[in-house]
């Protein structure tokens, strides 16, 4: 078989792997949504804030140092010690957890009720304040994050498919991890979702804020527990990402791909975000292959956008939103 074929077998391969990193930012839109009826803009400004947080933790570095030294003409920088990965991690969760309780207390107890375009302004000033938090704390410049995820090329997978097809195919290692992360959390996530106590609640809230306070439902508890969960999903993502491109502002640009991803898989549905976030991987991966060059390149940075706009013509709720049907 002509050499060609393989090479965009490769690249559909690649365009798989990229799709899983797009969902996982997907998840926490979703989950959030579900459960308050708010798009979170500010869903990649936390994966920055996320990783940008756990490169600090581990490198031992003080917060807000710039702005200490500043003011009292100090030169701190790092407290002297490194914290291992497994434990950085779990303190980084500690901060996303507090920081979901800030938004609750803070923020959006203030906003029951009101205006869905009300809650999203809020989202979009939050992004904002999250992005300068993360500058103010940990500093602006491009960071390395390694928690021990394997990079690179997979020799075996290399190996195989050469000695098959005559022709390696070129898989990074973090990429298969991150598909197996993906896997696993859309699972957990469904799962929980449909079958606890607190994903009928998660459902009920998203419905009615008053119906569910009137029925016992503590809405503080549930909107703090879901902005944990897509601080989890933030920061799970952010690791994904850092260790593959670096922990730079960049990150927080996710949030803008992870919109056709939500248009195509539906704003309510976890397993729509992975599919979402699949067809848009391999889908602009592959027309980089094969129209790319036609076109003057770089089809990636639109082609998402375009394929949603479609979507957005002959199916808006998605390919597994929920129907709308409106009597008039």
């Amino acid at each position: 078989m002509p050499e060609q074929f393989f090479f965009a077998m490769e690249v559909i391969l690649n365009g798989f792997m990229a799709g899983v990193l797009y969902a996982l930012v997907a998840l926490g839109f979703v989950l959030i949504y579900k459960a308050s009826g708010i798009f979170n803009y500010a869903q990649g400004v936390m994966a920055l804030f996320a990783a940008a947080s756990l490169v600090g933790i581990m490198d031992g570095q003080v917060p807000f140092s710039h702005l200490i030294n500043a003011i009292f003409g100090t030169s701190v920088h790092h407290f002297g010690w490194h914290v291992p990965a497994i434990l950085a991690i779990l303190l980084t969760m500690g901060i996303m957890v507090l920081l979901a309780w800030a938004v609750n207390r803070f923020v959006f107890k203030h906003l029951v009720n009101q205006e869905p375009i009300i809650l999203f302004m809020a989202t979009i000033g939050l992004a904002y304040f999250l992005e300068g938090a993360s500058d103010l704390m940990w500093g602006a410049e491009i960071k390395k994050l390694d928690v021990g995820l394997p990079q690179g090329l997979n020799e075996t997978i290399d190996n195989v498919t050469f000695n098959l097809f005559g022709y390696g195919f070129f898989i990074d290692n973090l990429d298969i991890v991150a598909t197996f992360v993906a896997v696993a959390l859309v699972v957990i996530l469904t799962v929980y979702s449909q079958y606890s106590k607190q994903g009928r609640a998660l459902r009920a809230v998203a419905d009615d804020h008053q119906a569910a306070l009137s029925v016992g439902i503590s809405l503080n508890f549930i909107w703090v527990l879901v902005w944990s969960i897509a601080g989890f999903v933030a920061l799970v993502a952010g690791i994904m990402w850092g260790a593959k491109s670096g922990v730079q502002f960049s990150l927080s640009l996710m949030a803008l791909k992870a919109l056709p991803v939500l248009m195509l898989g539906g704003f309510t549905s976890i397993p729509g975000a992975i599919v979402g976030g699949l067809i848009i991987g391999m889908g602009e991966k592959l027309f980089e292959f094969t129209l790319g060059g036609m076109m003057g390149g770089a089809t990636e940075n639109w082609f998402a956008y375009v394929l949603a706009l479609v979507f957005l013509v002959f199916r808006p709720q998605g390919l597994f939103g929920e129907k709308i049907i409106e009597r008039v």
